[in-house]
Order: C-alpha cells, then structure tokens, then sequence
C-alpha cells in the first residue's frame, strides 16, 4: 500500500471538542493511519494517542464578549489562519478533520484555499457556529444525533456514526445496571463542571433533605462541588446524616459513573454519550447559556429514546427535584427501563465508524479495514 499522507486533526477548546478527537487518533493509530494535531495553546495538556505525534500550534479566538474583545478575536482568528496555512504546507495532509470550537476553523478555511479534503464531526444535536461557518468546504458531515438542527435535511454530505468517548468510558460498556430494591441504597453521582456545579449545590441538597426520611436514609451521594462550597454543602448533608462523597474533581468520573444508580447532570455532548456508552439513568439539567441552547437538545434527544428526565434549568428547584426522586425511588422500574434504553441509544462503535467515514474521505480505494483494495 502507497504510505498515507498524515490525517490532521483540527481540535482544541474544551473537553467536548477534545475527546471525539481523541478516541478517532485512537483507532487511526490502531489502523496504522497516521495523523497529526493541529491546535491551540490549551492542546499542550493532553495526553493519550494525541500527545504521541506532531502538535502544530496555532493563534486561536472566539469572537464573544464586548466590541474590543471581538476585535482582539478576529485579529487572533487572523494569525490563527496564517499559522494553519504554514502548518499544512509543511504537513501535506491527506485530508483534515475539524472537531468544532474556533480553534479549528483557521485550520478548515485553511484547508478550504489549499483544497484539501476536508470534514467536520459534530458532538452536538446542534451544528455548532464554528462548524457552520466552515460547512460550506468540507465533503463530509459526521453527524452525533439522527437529527441535528441547522444541518439541512437530506443534505448528502451527512454520515450518523455518533459521538466517539474516551477508552476508559468505552471499557465499561458491559457494566451491568441493577436498580436498587426497596431499602435499598442508592447511589447518586452529581455533576457539572464548571457550568453546573454552582446551582447543583444549592438545588441538590435542598431537594435531598426535603425527601421523606425513609428515602433520605438510603441517599448516597458522589457531588461535584466547586471548592467555595464544599464545606457548606458537606455541613447540609451531615445534619441530613447524608454519606457523602464531596470533591471538585473526580480523575475516576467513568468508575464513578458505572457505579451510579442515578446520575445528575448537564447535558453536554459528552455526558449524553458517556451515559449512553455505560448506559445509566439520568436526571438532566441543560445548562441554559450554552451557544444555539445545544445543551437542551441533547437532552430532549435522550429524553425521547427514554433515557433521562429533562428538567429546564428554569424549573430546577428543590420541590421539582425532590418530586422526581420520590417518584424513582418508589418505582425502581423505572430507573431500569432508563438504564436500558441509555444503552440502547448508546453508540459503541462511534470512533470506528468515523474513522471509516475518514478513510473514505481519504481515497475512493482504501477500504474501512485500513488495507487498501
């Protein structure tokens, strides 16, 4: 076989851009495909297949915030473009991936004015706006969800292979799910990163201490607390006599996950896909000031598979969470049929079936399998 020109991989930004990007260099790497990053200065504290090749460093911006700062943005989204057209020259890629986020669209306009190949994946049920501002020069669009708003129907460039999680999520796919019996404990995660984790520590324990004390008593809780309110939220449960697990970072999030009866949380792209890959019921509060509001999408997506309870962030309130509670503790069939049908909606295959659609990209004659025909 022809050795490959290396694939790029234009990520950065957040975890939600980051760990997509991360489990396609996986199975590349595993396919004997090489690749290469091509990213902002936040690229420097990965690790994994990513941190294990070449990392080009762009100028990177995202245009919100007052005039100045948009001004500065555009300025920094210039150099970016500069950096990226350098870095491709030096690369000659075989085709460039974009993962969304403004860290990658110097890299896709670059790709555009050089004619590379170029594709987009999109973790979201919106197609986010840097993705729709680079959508007009890609050939392909990996899709997260059957339906994603702003993408038009029927648009040929479309391929629905899911939203890739990270190894140590995917090697829990088999964990199995047994809802708590009557008397029995059950065990709640919380999280929310940054975005969540302010309200969930005051709706949370609220909600918790206000349940009947039979059901109080068999509420254990894992919560993600930033660290201004940790000693007030533990203080809460202690009077509740609540066990309670309070940290601002958990490194074993996916044990943790596996291990949960009931998960709380945002609804970000990859907590949708890190549930439906374990498969665990969820309560889902979308955060309300994510851009296009994609965090409540994906969560009605979930919600019409039978996967979670979506409360909006507006109706998060202590009465609303307790209802919701009571009503799962007293009826654990429920949490099993949620289970079920989070794992039914999940997508083992996600990186692999990117990386196919890749492959394709990359020559009309090198087959999914890696061995060209």
């Amino acid at each position: 076989m022809t050795a490959l020109r290396p694939v790029v991989l234009a990520t950065g930004g957040t975890g939600g851009h980051v760990f997509p990007a991360e489990a396609l260099a996986s199975e590349l790497e595993s396919r004997g495909v090489p690749f290469t990053l091509v990213t902002d200065s936040r690229g420097r504290q990965w690790q994994g297949a990513l941190s294990r090749r070449p990392i080009h460093y762009i100028h990177s911006a995202s245009p919100t915030g007052s005039i100045a700062r948009r001004l500065l943005a555009l300025f920094s989204l210039a150099r970016g473009l500069f950096d990226a057209w350098r870095a491709l020259g030096r690369i000659s890629p075989s085709a460039v991936v974009g993962f969304g986020g403004y860290a990658s669209v110097p890299t896709m306009i670059a790709a555009r004015l050089r004619r590379t190949p170029a594709m987009l994946h999109e973790q979201n049920a919106v197609l986010g706006k840097a993705n729709r501002l680079v959508l007009g020069g890609v050939a392909r669009v990996a899709v997260s969800f059957a339906h994603t708003r702003h993408l038009p129907d029927g648009d040929n460039r479309a391929r629905l292979v899911g939203n890739p999680v990270r190894e140590p999520v995917r090697a829990l796919r088999g964990s199995a799910y047994r809802a708590p019996g009557p008397e029995r404990v059950v065990d709640i995660l919380v999280f929310g990163g940054s975005q969540g984790a302010a309200s969930f520590s005051q709706v949370i324990p609220e909600a918790i201490l206000s349940l009947p004390a039979s059901l109080r008593a068999r509420v254990r809780l894992v919560q993600q607390c930033r660290p201004e309110d940790i000693e007030r939220v533990r203080k809460l449960y202690a009077q509740g006599r609540i066990v309670a697990d309070l940290a601002p970072f958990f490194a074993d999030l996916p044990q943790r996950l596996a291990s949960a009866h009931l998960v709380i949380g945002r609804s970000g792209a990859s907590t949708v896909a890190e549930l439906a890959a374990i498969g665990r019921p969820s309560i889902l509060v979308p955060y309300p000031h994510a851009a296009d509001d994609h965090q409540t999408a994906n969560a009605r997506a979930f919600e019409a598979a039978g996967a979670c309870i979506v409360i909006p962030h507006a109706d998060f309130i202590p009465a609303t969470l307790a209802a919701h509670l009571q009503a799962l503790f007293e009826a654990p069939q429920r949490l099993d049929d949620m289970a079920r049908a989070a794992h039914a909606a999940g997508r083992p295959d996600a990186a692999a079936r990117l990386a196919d659609v890749v492959t394709d990209l990359i020559s009309p004659t090198f087959t999914p399998s890696g061995v060209a025909a």
